[in-house]
């Protein structure tokens, strides 16, 4: 099942979302045109009475992905319409800050050009966040306005999760009653299903239990970095074995449970960090704002039968999640690309420019980002392929997975906007 279809009116004035078999039927009489693709939106071209129901969107801020559900309330309860995934560029950000520093640093210590160090004598303003993070709070923050746009919504509800990572990683710091509490389990268990992706560590079928690497009768403790997601079958089959007992013959998937079990806790360093930027955001719509905890959540999502979902977490939160009938739906998968960057040159890794840019950023009429239709008509290459296009002044255009195409065989279906699409 596919999601709902945004509508508009001529004077863009957003109108309850319809089926897809309605919003084809519009076009096909003539009625509608399409204003955009992703997300699909027609546009009507003769005025249509606004009759709005209370729409509320839904999210779930994650690390890496956020999950963004639609849910509209109507006479028989609470349904979800629209769904999407919104995947963040975090970690590219930090990298490219990285190499940026690295090259000023070098820069600094060679005899070419003199800059001078101005990290000393800079001041952050209240509330600042590094870019980093910060663009999870923007691009979200760009998706509401967008959705506010082309939506009659009413409200807002974004779950409020707490990672507690000094009890993650020494569940003894505190009274032994509180370490067996409800609450600190249902969130252990939400981390655990958000770090594996809701699969089995050993074996990649879906987890359905918390497994000790180190077992408890061989002097294991509950410390997070000690703790895997997994089915119930490898936890069976485990039993008493140490993890290198255990793989002693899968010495590629022991290695990589390894590797994982160092990594630090930055993902949930960045939900608690901008969860309540986020959350002052979202209050000067204006609009009323629920928050619910990752227990909860889940609890909805289980109670309810629903699979693990980014979107249908997003359905599920708060008190309002706890009937919301969330069909088969398809997702919209957005993952945030970047607009290209500013550099008039590139340069190698000693900081020699070796590579000029022009000023020009369109060719032949597309720009790099532009999702587009390519029909060749014959030859080696013969077919119809659609994906973001990469530009040349050449024009010998490139897809994902295809290069040396010619500008004449390419259509525009959706202008770089800075994402991209998929399902």
């Amino acid at each position: 099942m596919s999601n709902r279809v945004f509508v508009l009116n001529p004077d863009k004035s957003p109108l309850m979302p319809c089926t897809a078999k309605r919003a084809r039927k519009m076009l096909e009489a003539g009625r509608a045109a399409v204003f955009r693709r992703y997300p699909f939106t027609i546009i009507l071209k003769q005025e249509s009475p606004r009759q709005s129901q209370p729409l509320t969107l839904k999210l779930d801020p994650g690390s890496k992905t956020t999950g963004m559900a639609l849910v509209l309330e109507g006479k028989t309860g609470r349904k979800c319409i629209w769904g999407a995934e919104l995947k963040h560029r975090g970690m590219a950000i930090k990298m490219k800050l990285q190499a940026r520093r690295a090259l000023r640093s070098s820069r600094r210590s060679r005899k070419l050009r003199h800059r001078p160090a101005r990290f000393q004598n800079r001041t952050k303003p209240a509330g600042w966040l590094p870019p980093s993070l910060m663009h999870r709070v923007l691009t979200i923050l760009s998706w509401a306005k967008r959705l506010d746009r082309w939506t009659p919504l009413d409200s807002f509800s974004m779950e409020l999760v707490s990672f507690d990572a000094q009890k993650m990683l020494n569940p003894d710091i505190q009274r032994e009653e509180y370490q067996k509490g409800t609450l600190f389990g249902a969130e252990i268990r939400a981390y655990l299903r958000q770090k594996w992706d809701d699969k089995c560590a050993y074996c990649g079928k879906k987890g359905e239990e918390v497994e000790h690497l180190v077992p408890r009768s061989r002097g294991g403790s509950n410390r997070i970095s000690n703790l895997v997601w997994s089915c119930r079958s490898c936890n069976e089959q485990k039993g008493s074995l140490t993890l290198e007992e255990f793989l002693k013959r899968k010495p590629a998937v022991l290695r990589k449970i390894q590797e994982r079990q160092s990594a630090s806790l930055h993902d949930a360093a960045a939900v608690n960090v901008t969860k309540y930027r986020l959350l002052d955001e979202l209050k000067r719509f204006g609009y009323p704002v629920e928050t619910g905890s990752g227990a909860q959540t889940s609890f909805n999502r289980s109670q309810q039968g629903y699979e693990k979902a980014h979107w249908v977490d997003a359905a599920c939160v708060g008190e309002s999640g706890e009937q919301v009938a969330v069909r088969p739906l398809k997702p919209l998968r957005i993952t945030c690309m970047g607009r290209g960057n500013r550099q008039m040159c590139g340069t190698d890794k000693y900081g020699f420019p070796v590579r000029h840019r022009t000023r020009q950023k369109v060719f032949f009429g597309f720009q790099t980002g532009d999702i587009v239709r390519a029909v060749v008509p014959a030859g080696k290459k013969a077919g119809t392929y659609i994906g973001r296009v990469s530009v040349r002044a050449t024009g010998s255009f490139k897809l994902p997975h295809l290069d040396g195409l010619h500008h004449r065989f390419f259509s525009t279906l959706h202008k770089g906007d800075g994402y991209g699409y998929s399902f």
